[in-house]
């Protein structure tokens, strides 16, 4: 054989592995498994009577998982001990529950497994699966209905429990914070709707409960709740709507202490508004006090002066309609703060906005003939002010014109705080874009009961521009930066002017909110039209 030849076919061949190279991958495995889980049975079976067993065995026909049980897992009536349910964390065909409570006789259990349930492979979910057992000779299988909504967003969050406490000897309305329902269910994250299955016949309380800490009672400073006004006779043919609602906490001051020199905070959760701190210890002739609200934290700082010298503590008396209580307070030499001023807004000033100046100590004094504000023609422009004592600022009104700016300038001397310090020159430079920057919404109201409150929020439900209606009336919300709204209305029942929730166990329902359904689009020099209609 040629040379040629020898060459020729020794490239062919590695050619060909090449070839064979680039082709070899790995094999299909053929078409995603999307096939649920199926049970091929239990032992005792599903809707067993007469159960007196500690041990429920539930077979699979391919290996199964366990996820987010602790979410996900309803048993109804609650059990406490909480059964142990294997596996967790690795895979079996079988899942085994063992109960460590004593059972009650005469009653139907029911275990809704949510979606935790998941083959192994792909996690393919067995939806809502439910195992019942009655430990008497039959099932419950009367139900309770309804749907979960939220006081003021425009759905509720997920996971909502909703609870049947039984009418019996020993109920009271104290029972939510305490004890166990009778009967609950879970909304889980994919509907507001709610069914209470395999109930016995009687009377119940019905409450929802948004349980933050998952500990199955209600929490005040923690928790959403809900609750129907009238007790609920099963069977029924009602569906019950539920709307879920924070309670303002009751008022309490926590832990008063001094935190620099004549500075005490006074920590308080609750509406502080009616706050009155009431010095109890004897003070000096001349003795003086300030209180002002910290604007970062939920403390009310109690100011005073002279420094009070041979004093290691003082006693203080708080009250707050209902509440009244007595603290002493440890105090010491301690440096005092520092005067800090701040302004707001910075740059940009909206047409709707007026200009403020705080600071982190009581004012005591402002020399108005120290601060002038100029445009951007240096023409003097005429202003109101007003304090504010207990944000502890001032807001200065000044009318304000398209595409300007306005130069304000606090000279020294122009501010003196709580004790004498006093502000060196302070320039603060502020702009106005044009109206066709902004747009404007017009809401026209129908079937509405006034007085209200209409608001415009982001979608988390953080309120951007409110106004305050006594009648029938077009209300223009103006200058609104381009961004998407949404509409709430909320009818001022106690006439206060803002938005009042409920309270569980004085039997107050939250003040009625509607939504707008749609979002509201707002562009630059666009002005919208909302006709909306309130539903009874």
């Amino acid at each position: 054989m040629s040379k040629f030849h020898s060459n020729f076919i020794f490239i062919i061949c590695i050619g060909l592995l090449i070839f064979s190279c680039a082709n070899r991958g790995t094999p299909s495995g053929g078409p995603k498994d999307e096939t649920a889980p199926k049970i091929v049975s239990s032992s005792p079976e599903n809707f067993s009577t007469d159960f007196n067993g500690k041990e429920i065995k539930i077979y699979f026909d391919e290996f199964v998982k366990i996820k987010n049980l602790q979410r996900q897992l309803i048993i109804s009536p609650p059990m406490d001990p909480i059964p142990e349910i294997t596996p967790l964390g690795s895979a079996s065909k079988y899942i085994t529950i063992k109960i460590h409570d004593t059972l009650l006789s005469n009653t139907t259990y029911a275990f809704n497994f949510g979606n935790s349930i998941t083959d192994n492979n792909e996690e393919n979910p067995y939806s809502y699966y439910k195992f019942v057992f009655s430990t008497g000779s039959y099932i419950d299988s009367l139900s309770v209905k309804g749907q979960i909504l939220d006081a003021s967003l425009r759905k509720p969050e997920d996971f909502v429990s909703v609870r049947l406490y039984e009418i019996d000897s020993t109920f009271n309305d104290s029972i939510v914070y305490k004890k166990l329902p009778k009967y609950v269910t879970n909304t889980l994250d994919s509907t507001t709707t709610f069914n209470l299955e395999n109930i016995k016949a009687g009377q119940y309380m019905l409450i929802a409960l948004k349980d933050a800490n998952e500990d199955n009672k209600f929490q005040q400073k923690t928790d959403k709740i809900a609750f129907h006004k009238e007790y609920v006779n099963v069977p029924t043919d009602s569906s019950f709507t539920l709307k879920l609602f924070k309670e303002e906490n009751d008022f309490e001051i926590i832990r008063p202490r001094l935190v620099s020199g004549e500075k005490i905070a006074f920590g308080y959760q609750g509406d502080y508004t009616n706050t009155k701190i009431q010095l109890a210890s004897k003070a000096p002739e001349k003795f003086n006090f300030r209180i002002t609200k910290d604007p970062k934290t939920d403390s009310l700082n109690y100011w005073f002066k002279p420094r009070l010298k041979n004093r290691d503590s003082l006693v203080f008396k708080v009250k707050n309609k209902e509440y009244s209580e007595d603290f002493t307070v440890k105090i010491s030499d301690q440096p005092r703060d520092s005067l800090i001023m701040e302004s707001n807004p910075r740059g940009t000033l909206n047409f709707n906005d007026d200009f403020q100046i705080s600071a982190n100590i009581p004012f005591s004094k402002f020399n108005r003939k120290k601060l002038t504000i100029l445009d951007k023609d240096s023409s003097e422009v005429d202003y109101k002010v007003k304090l504010d004592t207990l944000n502890n600022s001032y807001t200065f009104k000044f009318d304000k014109t398209e595409s300007n700016t306005y130069y304000v300038q606090a000279l020294p001397n122009a501010f003196v705080d709580f004790f004498g310090n006093k502000n060196d020159t302070l320039n603060y430079r502020l702009t106005t874009k044009t109206f066709a920057d902004y747009g404007n919404v017009r809401v026209t109201l129908y079937n509405a009961k006034y007085p209200l409150i209409a608001q415009l929020t982001d979608k988390e439900g953080n309120v951007i521009s409110e106004l305050y209606s006594r009648k029938q009336e077009p209300l223009d919300f103006r200058h609104l930066k381009p961004s998407t709204y949404y509409l709430r209305v909320i009818f001022d029942a106690n006439k206060n002017k803002k938005y009042d929730s409920g309270n569980y166990l004085k039997k107050i329902q939250p003040e009625r909110v509607s939504h707008y359904t749609e979002a509201i689009e707002v562009r630059a020099n666009w002005d919208p039209i909302i006709d909306f209609t309130l539903l009874d």
